[in-house]
């Protein structure tokens, strides 16, 4: 019994050291494993503070891409949605947005994120330093520099050899014809200067307006009669080292066809969304205007009977009848104001990045006509005058920028009224000219 018990003791004896063990290594180990400090606890993704931008564009009015450009912003507002965007947007046709994006831009009233035009139009907001270069932003995403066509985002760059605006769609402009009022009448296509008066000559007298345009809004009409004359050389010279003689020849055939009656009775009045309601609505044969005109014209009879074509070359022009209007003149802007402002650069640079993707791109030009920005993107017209006018400029032998973005604002207007004077003999296109060169010199200054 001894022998027993001695042995039950013994056990006792090992069990309760070896419970004192464990209570020693359980305390051990929770002294080791001491309550984790803030720092060390994963950290919590803090909320993304809300951010309010403005973007002003001309995809406003009854511009056709309207919709398509809202539904883009309001795709990034889904993702985003800690960042609200104001969408602020006048008419390209209303020659009031120029103002306003001017004085904007010079009162501290800058948007957060622009979409303008390139060239002399910038010029004077870019020297001011209200911009920044994006090369950098560009360089530093390969992804979204390489989303961009090279030669869209070449053609958007400044004289100081810096991009400042990412393009999204390009333009061409051409003579829109109706051809069902050329066949109803026996008129062959407005091909060449000959078929064009006589066009001119045979609609007039039966009540038809040949060409619709605006006197003072003549964008159009100074371009494509310049380039006519002058060729893409003398047309891109501009007036900076004197006046090429064929531009005066350029604005005597406004006079000449103005003689024959081409242009509508109320031309001194209307602006350019009349001149394109005429057209439109068949009360005209030809327009000068953009590939952006065609969403505005709802008439299957019209729609389904236009083409386009290049403005055939002027008796002595220099022009090879296949020199077009087009490029990348517009593109979007990042202010400074932005840039510099922490709470707005990222979302700002984001949303810069989600309007000029490759995606939203296709789906703006698909809404426009225009010719995409982006590389490997192949737009179909949506009818039949848009595969002509894509083919039209795809054959082009050159494709030049508008003459309002090689010449000051103040120039061009100057350009614009002297189409009303030279049409009605109130001035000589030499006239006109020397007026416009001095005060292009004087902007130089």
């Amino acid at each position: 019994m001894k022998r027993s018990s001695l042995i039950l003791l013994s056990m006792l004896v090992v069990f309760t050291m070896f419970l004192a063990a464990c209570g020693k290594t359980e305390e051990k180990n929770t002294a080791t494993e001491q309550p984790k400090t803030e720092s060390e606890k994963p950290k919590e993704e803090a909320p993304k503070k809300d951010v309010s931008l403005r973007v002003f564009s001309t995809f406003g009015g009854t511009d056709a891409a309207r919709e398509a450009f809202q539904a883009a912003i309001d795709e990034f507002v889904s993702k985003n949605p800690n960042v609200k965007v104001e969408n602020d947007t006048m008419s390209a046709n209303d020659d009031g947005f120029r103002t306003k994006v001017n004085t904007d831009m010079t009162s501290g009233n800058e948007p957060d994120v622009l979409f303008y035009f390139v060239g002399a139009d910038a010029q004077g907001f870019v020297d001011a330093g209200k911009v920044v270069p994006l090369n950098e932003i560009l360089d530093a995403d390969p992804e979204w520099k390489a989303g961009f066509s090279p030669a869209a985002l070449e053609n958007t760059r400044q004289k100081d050899g810096n991009i400042y605006a990412v393009p999204l769609t390009g333009f061409y402009e051409g003579l829109f014809v109706n051809k069902k009022i050329f066949a109803d009448n026996n008129l062959e296509l407005p091909t060449d200067w000959d078929k064009l008066k006589k066009a001119v000559e045979t609609l007039s007298k039966k009540g038809i307006i040949p060409l619709a345009a605006p006197f003072d809004q003549s964008h159009y009409v100074i371009e494509h009669f310049i380039l006519s004359a002058a060729g893409a050389k003398g047309h891109n010279s501009g007036l900076l080292d004197g006046i090429d003689p064929n531009w005066e020849k350029g604005y005597a055939a406004m006079k000449e066809l103005y003689d024959l009656g081409a242009f509508p009775k109320d031309a001194a009045t209307i602006d350019l969304s009349m001149a394109s309601n005429y057209y439109g609505e068949g009360k005209a044969a030809m327009i000068l205007e953009g590939s952006w005109a065609m969403g505005n014209w709802k008439d299957p009879n019209v729609i389904d009977n236009t083409t386009v074509l290049p403005f055939p070359v002027m008796p002595g022009g220099a022009g090879t009848g296949k020199d077009i209007i087009g490029g990348f003149g517009s593109g979007f802007y990042l202010p400074k104001s932005t840039y510099d402002n922490a709470d707005k650069k990222d979302a700002a640079i984001a949303l810069l990045k989600h309007l000029t993707s490759p995606a939203v791109i296709e789906k703006i030009a698909l809404a426009n006509g225009g010719t995409p920005a982006a590389a490997g993107v192949e737009i179909k017209g949506k009818t039949q005058t848009a595969t002509d006018g894509f083919a039209m400029a795809a054959s082009a032998s050159s494709v030049n920028n508008p003459i309002d973005s090689m010449v000051a604002p103040e120039t061009f207007s100057t350009l614009r009224a002297g189409v009303q004077a030279v049409v009605t003999g109130k001035k000589s296109p030499a006239d006109v000219l020397k007026e416009a060169k001095e005060i292009e010199d004087a902007n130089k200054k």
